[in-house]
């Protein structure tokens, strides 16, 4: 359960990104190819037959229900049929008129980050993950991406906080399932229940004036080791990851919250909001009332 958890975790620093939805579909020969992008993203098989299509692994037959995730927005595509990536005509940013009948019907959700970097553990996931759930014993998934699908489907007032809460609800699950899956692979620091512990602390009180020294007690190991262990499992240095989820929770805090850069530095572990802001333009390129304050597209 640790191990979701901190998954779980990771997730949540996506929260201050755009959560994105939409239908596409596909007729006859067709084919899309999806760039890489900051964030993290899914499909849904609706309806009809389809061929997932990355680097570095053969094409996936996909059926009705499966999920394709892309925990961190590596480049992928889709097709009627197997072939080469870079075969596949890029998507276009901008919706296209749906074809009058389609084959094939995806259900797609993103979260996508203009500012910030994607949390490490989510970058040490596979490329793409694909999910087949079980929809007789585990039938919340399903519930959730009907729930998306009619979120999508009309514009309303409060869509930016339906949107996010259901693409984020379906990732978890999706992610969930995976996780129980028996070949599960790419778990790196998740796996190990030592640094679990310590991220597990990390992520429960980022306002806490954590060391490596305490946090080698937290995961039963000598400074040395756990710093050496963490650095390699987590991609970052222990301190730099601390200093990493402040700033991630900061700027859930800064779209989600109404409250005071004052009351948010002392929330995340800083002494005084100048402290803060310095941190925080150094990590996300801008100044805390600025990201704030960012307009965001609509959701589509």
């Amino acid at each position: 359960m640790m191990v979701v958890d901190t998954i779980s975790s990771a997730l949540s620093s996506v929260r201050a990104g755009r959560a994105n939805g939409r239908r596409l579909r596909g007729s006859g020969a067709w084919g899309m190819r999806f760039p890489s992008f900051a964030g993290i993203g899914f499909h849904v098989l609706l309806r009809g037959e389809a061929w997932l299509v990355a680097a570095g692994t053969p094409p996936a037959r996909l059926r009705p229900g499966d999920l394709v995730i892309a925990p961190n927005g590596a480049e992928h595509g889709l097709g009627h049929a197997p072939t080469r990536l870079d075969k596949l005509p890029v998507f276009p940013a901008t919706d296209l008129p749906a074809p009058r009948s389609a084959d094939t019907e995806f259900l797609c959700g993103a979260y996508r980050l203009d500012h910030g970097r994607l949390h490490p553990i989510l970058r040490g996931l596979p490329k793409t993950i694909v999910v087949s759930p079980d929809r007789t014993h585990h039938p919340e998934l399903a519930t959730l991406v009907s729930l998306l699908e009619n979120d999508v489907a009309q514009v309303r007032q409060g869509n930016w906080v339906t949107r996010s809460a259901l693409v984020d609800l379906v990732l978890v699950h999706a992610l969930r399932h995976w996780y129980d899956a028996p070949d599960a692979t790419g778990m790196t620091a998740t796996a190990d229940p030592a640094i679990a512990a310590a991220l597990d602390q990390i992520h429960e009180r980022p306002q806490h004036a954590w060391g490596v020294e305490q946090l080698a007690g937290v995961a039963g190991m000598s400074r040395t080791s756990f710093n050496r262990r963490f650095t390699v499992q987590v991609g970052l240095p222990p301190m730099t990851y601390v200093t990493y989820w402040r700033l991630a929770c900061a700027a859930r805090l800064l779209r989600q919250t109404t409250f005071g850069l004052a009351t948010i530095a002392r929330q995340v572990g800083y002494s005084n909001e100048f402290a803060f802001a310095t941190a925080f333009s150094r990590e996300y390129g801008l100044a805390p009332g600025r990201f704030r304050n960012h307009p965001d597209p609509l959701p589509r």
